[in-house]
């Protein structure tokens, strides 16, 4: 797969605009006037291996914030592979730590799935950003929330059977990304059976076969560049997060 190249789009956002879950944060009387004044630059990315480090230059401020996409991290450690999927509302600092000398030999690597698109919350972000706390503390959250759910990811891939891994980690991410239809639960992320490889710690044809199982059983289909998964999160999920799942507000293991 080719190296993809960041292109900075010369255009500034509005970041709360596009992320209303931070503008959430502010009272009612200020969310306007802060939308307005937090502006960001952006950066696209399309999809391919990206070398993070050399398209973005460590800064001062709090990261990149994913505005739209979505992307892969993948750890290796004596030729085993951990992943973590990434998307809209995560922070990445990508220049964290890379200059440190870690006590094992360690490799990393980024991959775009789907073109993304990034606000620099460099040091003037930041600037214009501190006359709203609340919406820092927001930032802050979203960073302990990454960590816990990297916290669930493991628990998952310690799973004995591949296919509850996959179906498991399928419901995860429909917490955080899904939307309820009549016929089921949609989750708009184009992962291939090598990406749902890497995030299980399995092969990908372990991997193959387990989704074939899935689908035989009504459990979980690929579609319009997504996947439907029907009936209820497995329950051995719900006992490893500290809340039931939900998309929207709404329960996913509600009736």
């Amino acid at each position: 797969m080719a190296t993809t190249v960041a292109r900075a789009s010369g255009e500034l956002c509005r970041v709360l605009e596009e992320d209303g879950d931070l503008a959430d944060a502010i009272p009612r009387e200020r969310r306007q006037q802060a939308i307005d004044e937090c502006l960001a630059r952006t950066l696209v990315i399309p999809a391919g291996r990206w070398r993070a480090t050399q398209d973005v230059a460590p800064n001062e401020g709090i990261g990149l914030l994913v505005l739209e996409g979505s992307l892969i991290r993948r750890v290796g450690v004596d030729g085993r592979f951990g992943a973590e999927l990434l998307g809209a509302g995560d922070v990445l600092r990508p220049w964290q730590g890379e200059g440190e000398m870690p006590t094992l030999q360690v490799t990393t690597g980024w991959r775009v799935i789907d073109t993304l698109r990034l606000a620099i919350l460099d040091e003037q972000f930041t600037r214009r950003l501190a006359r709203y706390p609340r919406v820092t503390g927001s930032l802050v959250a979203r960073a302990l929330e990454r960590s816990r759910n990297l916290a669930v990811n493991v628990a998952i891939v310690h799973q004995a059977r591949v296919d509850v891994r996959v179906r498991m980690i399928l419901w995860h991410l429909a917490g955080r990304w899904g939307r309820v239809r009549s016929d089921g639960v949609y989750l708009p992320l184009r992962l291939t059976h090598s990406v749902l490889a890497d995030l299980a710690a399995a092969r990908r044809p372990t991997v193959t076969s387990a989704l074939s199982e899935l689908a035989r059983q009504g459990l979980v289909a690929q579609i319009d560049d997504g996947w439907l998964l029907t009936g209820s999160p497995p329950g051995e999920l719900l006992e490893l997060v500290s809340a039931p799942l939900a998309v929207n507000g709404t329960p996913l293991d509600g009736p």
